[in-house]
């Protein structure tokens, strides 16, 4: 993304400035509502689970735009993500275990491919966590009910591509060349609760701080398809694991990414474990 002052402002001070506000207020009204509404009553009261469900799942939309406001500055960042040799295909697929009886939960079916039952790659296990989440936060988003979502993983000798395909309405042709910086196009920013346009930003930045790339197709009507590359290598950096900070800040990681997408049963009790 170029780098305009007026830019650098909005993503460096702006936007942290907004979240750092709101992540205040947010420690608030989550400590109220574990008082209010207590995991062992909401078992027992039906009506009381789901009004707390409601409530979470506006927590956890606020809690995401406020992720996304604090990491916009990283946008402009080119440093070079830490990263791990692990097992692509296997995190993929632990990935869309979890997210597939909340996708039931839209009546649409989630499904995973992939030539290959394991293969080692570095990458950073929680910012692609993040990446993916929020391709099949929007898949789910954007395809009715019935629809498919599908997960696929392709080896090529220098890249792994991982790919999200929808069956969903698709992204009209003059929407598309302003996907990775919406933000800064106020008339381009779906209402809510589709957010700010700043998730597919993040989600290039977590792409090329991997060495990688990512690239949206769509035709309206016939779904979207999101392909990102990384490179087939591996590290001989060994990292020395630390304490890492929690973006999520301990909540569930995918009804934290998924929010937006999800209805409000998702959020009752059961789910929150």
């Amino acid at each position: 993304m170029p780098k305009h002052p007026e830019n650098e402002e909005l993503l460096h001070q702006v936007f942290p400035n907004i979240a750092s506000q709101l992540r205040g207020a947010l420690g608030n009204i989550h400590s109220a509502l574990n008082r209010i509404a207590p995991l062992e009553q909401r078992e027992l009261d039906a009506q009381l689970d789901t009004s707390a469900a409601l409530l979470y799942q506006s927590y956890y939309r606020i809690l995401r735009v406020v992720n996304n406001l604090t990491d916009a500055a990283g946008l402009l960042d080119d440093t070079p993500l830490p990263l791990k040799n692990d097992d692509i295909v296997g995190f993929c697929r632990d990935l869309c275990q979890r997210c597939g009886d909340l996708a039931r939960l839209r009546q649409q079916s989630l499904v995973f491919k992939s030539e290959l039952s394991s293969h080692l790659i570095a990458f950073n296990e929680a910012y692609l966590e993040r990446l993916l989440l929020n391709l099949l936060s929007n898949a789910f988003k954007f395809t009715p009910p019935g629809g498919t979502i599908t997960l696929s993983i392709k080896v090529h000798p220098s890249a792994v591509e991982l790919t999200v395909l929808d069956s969903g309405e698709g992204i009209s042709q003059e929407l598309l060349p302003t996907l990775f910086d919406r933000y800064l196009h106020t008339g381009r920013i779906d209402p809510a609760p589709h957010g700010l346009g700043l998730g597919l930003p993040i989600c290039r930045r977590i792409a090329a701080g991997h060495g990688g790339s990512i690239v949206v197709a769509s035709t309206p009507g016939q779904g979207t398809r999101v392909v990102v590359s990384l490179p087939n290598r591996q590290t001989d950096t060994v990292r020395v694991e630390d304490v890492g900070f929690d973006y999520a800040g301990g909540f569930n990681h995918t009804l934290l990414e998924l929010a937006d997408a999800l209805p409000y049963t998702a959020f009752t009790h059961h789910h929150l474990d």
